[in-house]
């Protein structure tokens, strides 16, 4: 008896351990040395035409779409026994990024640093090889197994036969081939473009010697090296960009003939489905008119202009266009001219036949099309703004079809021919659940593969809350979080702690796990404090003019808002009107410093990081998009600097930046502490050296002890 009891307390005393444990930073943060461990549970799959892959570290699987049903497809021993990979050139370490370019060959890419193959894995023999893989922005195209990468500046394509072609010889640090350019704003991710037929190969050429040189320096070697950064400051002489297009054919590049390109700005290239045409949005410089226009490929002659598109304030476009798979005459164009961003059907003359999609929400996202019921896979913010579901709307009557049923946070992956999708969510209880979906019924048949546990569920775990407020215009919904102790008492006063960022193209509050929490809070949390997040007007996905409300006012708005947040803070019983801070990251540092010294006695702590302190030192694409120019807007310059704020900061204020920041340079941390020092305030400060606008690896780890025990030094 005695024993049986001692046993049913062990057991007890285990369980209460188990529930007690406590987080820390390297369980949470992502550069933590146990966060892997802390995340919910994953599948990476991929498709083979219809067909959906698993693809592990050491094995490969088939996934009947339609039972979730698993078939040993090959490991990774059997990689390196098919490519007689002893030598260190073909070894393959893992398969996670396997892929399988051709639905109808049984065909597997992998690779490693120094070679990319093609393995058949029906024949047990490596394809083809490309020893390539190593090189700077490594572009491949499936259909002619060319691989376009820039070596030493200069922009190469290497052909499916193994022949370089060299594109350029005059590649610098200021005559820049094949890479992103124009600050990877307006979607750009890379700047090589392969045609359908993997033939020709469209390219920026960014020459930016006449951009002034910011003085970044390398602290590391004994004698510190200069190295600048170009960074073109609004107001000041920007770089120019032209479209190349080369032909493995002719083995000559003609340039697109789009004019003088100075202060214009050429996004979201695509192809015709018959290779012959490019289509490039181009945008003037005060970027209020964007004109969509199309050009010969094999001459870079200017054909036609297809659409425009201006406004009073500014046009962002941000998708290229995308041609319907079973009529080459037509294509979709994303655009928020009615106030939010939908969809449009246009001809290839430029004839706008109809819009798909309406109404007061915003398409974030297409995933590709159906072509059997020859419609569009999106997904939306249609049934509520802070959820991201998928839907199909029908071309031919514009009929839209939800293709899942569970409120939360969506993302799709469709197969090619847009028959099967893999559903991958969560909702604020639910860590990650993945479905696949098979959208040829006439009700969409979901197949569950993964219902992740929740991976804290042993540990002491904060109380996650949401809800709505309105805007400083009385009207607006603004949405936000709130992460309470897990011992909260609501008879207590805590500090509490405002997390803001408040920019454009960012938001903090959505329907997935924890209401998508960051792990920052959770450990504040379990600190004593509570945490309160809110995604005021300038925002994303919420419509045109809840973004542009801040035009040519950055911070204004915004904080007029997160005081809205404040008041009902300050209406709860248990929040500690005495003890407010605010911490926030680049445009959430500059929000920091503003809401620290344009309301000096309501915040007592703030710690901003990389924080914009003058749009005039911001660069030119976002700084001019949102301020316009310092001649243009010098009232709103004035109006938006923090320099002469300066002198109003009363509570602790800590600064932190990457030594080595080429986004929001140091200028910036570096022009308020002097202007501190003239008004007589005492700022603290800190700099990460050799790092940039985010802290890399653990030195994250390092970053988030910091700003918690700024607070835990002078807010608790």
């Amino acid at each position: 008896m005695k024993i049986k009891y001692l046993f049913l307390f062990l057991a007890i005393a285990l369980n209460m351990t188990a529930q007690d444990k406590f987080f820390t930073l390297e369980d949470l943060n992502f550069g933590g040395n146990n966060f892997a461990n802390m995340q919910p549970k994953n599948m990476w799959l991929t498709w083979w035409g219809d067909q959906l892959i698993q693809t592990d570290v050491e094995e490969c699987y088939t996934i009947d779409a339609r039972t979730g049903k698993k078939k040993l497809l090959f490991t990774l021993d059997d990689i390196n026994k098919w490519a007689d990979s002893d030598d260190s050139v073909r070894y393959v370490r893992h398969l996670s990024n396997a892929t399988f370019p051709y639905p109808d060959k049984p065909l597997v890419a992998v690779g490693n640093r120094k070679a990319f193959i093609l393995v058949d894995f029906k024949a047990k023999e490596v394809v083809w090889e490309d020893s390539l893989s190593g090189q700077t922005a490594n572009d491949w195209n499936s259909v002619s197994r060319a691989t376009a990468y820039v070596e030493d500046h200069q922009l190469f394509i290497v052909d499916g036969e193994g022949k370089k072609h060299q594109l350029s010889t005059d590649g610098s640090r200021e005559i820049v081939y094949g890479q992103s350019v124009h600050r990877n704003e307006w979607g750009i991710g890379k700047g090589t473009f392969w045609s359908p037929d993997g033939q020709r190969l469209a390219f920026y050429r960014m020459d930016q010697s006449m951009v002034t040189d910011y003085p970044q320096v390398d602290i590391f070697p004994r004698a510190a090296t200069y190295e600048p950064d170009k960074y073109p400051m609004a107001g000041m002489t920007s770089h120019k960009v032209t479209v190349g297009v080369y032909d493995l054919k002719t083995r000559k590049t003609v340039y697109l003939q789009a004019g003088d390109p100075t202060d214009r700005y050429f996004t979201n290239i695509a192809w015709s489905p018959d290779s012959k045409y490019i289509f490039m949005f181009e945008l003037n410089r005060a970027q209020n008119d964007c004109r969509l226009k199309c050009y010969d490929a094999a001459t870079g002659q200017f054909s036609y202009q297809l659409c425009r598109e201006t406004s009073p304030k500014y046009v962002e476009p941000l998708h290229p266009i995308q041609f319907l798979p079973w009529d080459n005459n037509l294509f979709i164009l994303q655009s928020q001219k009615d106030g939010y961003n939908h969809l449009y059907l246009y001809s290839i003359k430029g004839e706008c036949i109809k819009q798909l999609t309406s109404g007061p929400w915003v398409v974030l996202d297409v995933l590709g099309f159906n072509k059997q019921q020859k419609s569009i896979v999106f997904a939306a913010n249609k049934e509520h703004p802070l959820h991201r579901r998928l839907y199909s709307v029908s071309v031919a009557d514009g009929k839209i079809a939800a293709l899942e049923s569970v409120d939360g946070v969506h993302r799709g992956e469709l197969s090619p021919s847009g028959n099967f999708l893999v559903d991958r969510f969560s909702t604020p209880t639910r860590p990650r659940v993945i479905d696949v979906v098979d959208i040829t019924k006439k009700t969409p048949r979901h197949t569950n593969l993964l219902e992740a546990e929740d991976p804290w569920a042993d540990y002491r775990q904060p109380l996650f809350e949401c809800g709505s407020i309105k805007a400083a215009d009385g009207v607006t919904d603004l949405y936000w979080r709130m992460v309470k102790p897990y011992d909260f008492d609501p008879t207590k006063k805590y500090p509490t702690v405002v997390y803001v960022y408040g920019g454009p193209h960012a938001h903090n509050v959505e329907a997935s796990w924890h209401w998508s929490s960051r792990s920052w809070e959770t450990y504040m949390a379990l600190k004593g404090y509570i945490v309160f997040i809110l995604d005021n007007r300038g925002s994303e996905n919420r419509g045109r003019d809840f973004e542009q409300a801040t035009f040519h006012q950055l911070g204004q708005i915004e904080m007029k808002d997160q005081m809205e947040g404040v008041k009902y803070l300050k209406s709860l019983s248990y929040v500690d009107a005495d003890r407010l801070g605010v911490h926030g990251w680049s445009y959430g540092g500059f929000m920091t410093i503003s809401l620290m010294t344009n309301y000096p006695d309501v915040f007592k702590v703030g710690v901003a990081g990389g924080p914009v302190i003058d749009w005039q030192w911001y660069e030119v694409m976002y700084g001019e998009r949102y301020m316009g120019t310092p001649q243009s807007n010098p009232e709103g310059y004035e109006k938006c600097s923090l320099l002469k704020q300066a002198g109003n900061l009363k509570g602790r204020l800590q600064i932190i930046t990457g030594y080595n920041d080429n986004t929001v340079v140091p200028q910036h941390c570096l022009s308020f502490l002097d202007a501190c020092v003239k008004a007589g305030t005492q700022p603290d400060f800190f700099a990460y050296p050799g790092e940039e606008h985010n802290m890399r690896g653990h030195a994250s780890v390092h970053l988030h002890e910091r700003i918690t025990r700024y607070f835990e030094d002078y807010l608790k």
